[in-house]
């Protein structure tokens, strides 16, 4: 049957306003997106955080009676303009859509370092050389942020590669989808950790942990549920700023000698995290893909 998509842009203090509007006047999906191409990662706890000029998103039936409440939201928005103006709003119809096909046509087997590969459930690296001796993570697209398509997320990945996990205790701050957890484990390492706030993607972390035949060797707490740790290796891909706040418990909770990465960290970050974790680490050179960057070394 297909869908009416009806979207607007608008300034971030009046993208919940408009949102509300849309919902209350009968939307059946409301979302909100970047619409100025704007930087923004995980959120801290309690944070809901959004972009300066937010693109609003409602889906309706494509039906003669959706069609004319669409038409009355139209009318209404016009009339009642938010500050700082608003770019449409626009309607356009959608044909329905096998929604599981249009992500597996993008979310493709890729390969991170040299044999770490992260694929879709049922598909298999798709280089037939490196088949033999590929590690792979099966993951779908879901609600937790962690693919590997990320540029911070695929250094961190490409580092656990180049990295001696065998036997290895692994901790995992900020885990998402739990995707450098469960790629740790996958590459060798006996035991890991995944912390993350967010209970949906403790959630998510314990599905693909499960799916991955890793369950077992993997521990999922929330931030004040951590016991006294000492681990081999911490990885943390999350901001900068809860990055400098949480640099004395990571480095404590690292053995010496042990290796450390963070990323989340974009280019003009990189001297500010150094120097947060250079006292007690011994930093190797940056990475840099993009614009973002990961710092690492060995605990001294």
């Amino acid at each position: 049957m297909g869908w009416l998509q009806l979207s607007i842009e608008v300034p971030k203090p009046d993208a919940e306003e408009i949102a509300a509007v849309l919902e209350d006047g009968g939307a059946l999906s409301v979302t909100l997106a970047d619409a100025a191409d704007e930087p923004q990662l995980e959120p801290g706890p309690g944070e809901t955080p959004l972009w300066s000029q937010v693109k609003i998103s409602a889906l309706f039936d494509a039906d003669p009676e959706s069609e004319a409440l669409v038409g009355r939201l139209v009318d209404q928005l016009v009339r009642e303009p938010r500050s700082g103006g608003a770019c449409g709003p626009r309607v356009e119809r959608i044909e329905d859509q096998v929604w599981e096909r249009v992500w597996l046509d993008t979310f493709k087997p890729t390969r991170f370092g040299r044999r770490l590969w992260v694929c879709p459930h049922g598909q298999d690296p798709d280089d037939p050389e490196s088949v033999a001796e590929a590690v792979v993570v099966a993951l779908d697209p879901g609600l937790a942020f962690g693919t590997g398509h990320h540029p911070t997320t695929a250094l961190c990945l490409e580092w656990l590669d180049g990295t001696a996990l065998d036997g290895k205790t692994v901790l995992d701050y900020g885990c998402g989808s739990g995707i450098l957890a469960i790629a740790a484990l996958q590459l060798g390492a006996a035991q890991a950790i995944a912390v993350d706030h967010d209970p949906q993607a403790l959630e998510a972390t314990r599905d693909n942990a499960l799916a991955n035949g890793v369950a077992d060797r993997l521990a999922i707490y929330g931030p004040d549920e951590v016991p006294e740790l000492k681990v081999d290796v911490t990885i943390a891909n999350i901001l900068a700023g809860p990055l400098i706040s949480l640099a004395p418990r990571l480095v404590e909770s690292l053995r010496p000698g042990g290796a450390l990465a963070v990323s989340g960290v974009l280019a003009e970050q990189v001297e500010t995290i150094r120097a947060a974790y250079g006292e007690r680490i011994e930093l190797a050179p940056t990475r840099l893909r993009e614009d973002w960057a990961l710092i690492c070394g060995t605990r001294r």
